[in-house]
């Protein structure tokens, strides 16, 4: 399959409501970017994965970005929110989390759900663009995600983004334990 190359894709932010309406989109590139090993995720999993997104979307620091071909094929997305102060989040990790690092103000923490890059089109660094327009201009200190330790390109583009592996935690009873990682945006004031 040819494609066109990097610059010729657009990469979008797009706020709830606009979510909400490029949701079809959303879910083909999550389904065709997670088909594969190591997450071999069925359409079960993918409306699992979709079952909660409308009301994601409709938290106010809901924001997400879509990248789409010149005919409008969708080929990467991302999204996320900001961690709320009575998230569970760090609650899942193997390993307690002393209470300084795991106080949310709803402001501090930027929590990364999902970045995907369908396969045609990965290796052009589409999913640093997708990440870059995710989170311009956000004022959170951090970023956190959970990501696949066996995802050997996930894994090495988020080290080279500066993520570093905070601990692990089961995203589901009984499933491989997923990698919690974290970057640093800017450190908090005194």
């Amino acid at each position: 399959m040819t494609h066109p190359d990097r610059e010729a894709l657009t990469v979008a932010r797009l706020d709830g409501p606009t979510a909400e309406r490029a949701e079809a989109d959303l879910t083909l590139v999550h389904a065709d970017a997670f088909a594969e090993p190591p997450y071999c995720e069925t359409g079960d999993g993918v409306r699992a994965a979709f079952r909660r997104f409308r009301d994601t979307t409709r938290n106010p620091t809901f924001r997400a970005a879509l990248a789409r071909t010149p005919d409008g094929t969708p080929v990467g997305m991302a999204y996320g929110t900001l961690l709320g102060p009575q998230t569970d989040w760090w609650d899942a990790l193997t390993t307690p989390v002393p209470e300084a690092v795991r106080h949310e103000d709803g402001h501090r923490t930027f929590g990364l759900r999902e970045l995907a890059v369908r396969l045609p089109w990965r290796g052009h660094g589409l999913a640093r663009r997708l990440h870059e327009t995710l989170l311009d201009g956000i004022t959170a200190e951090r970023v956190v995600l959970h990501v696949h330790p066996a995802s050997e390109a996930a894994q090495a583009a988020y080290r080279s983004w500066g993520y570093r592996k905070y601990g692990e935690t089961h995203l589901r009873t009984g499933t491989t334990p997923y990698d919690a990682l974290l970057l640093t945006l800017r450190h908090r004031p005194a």
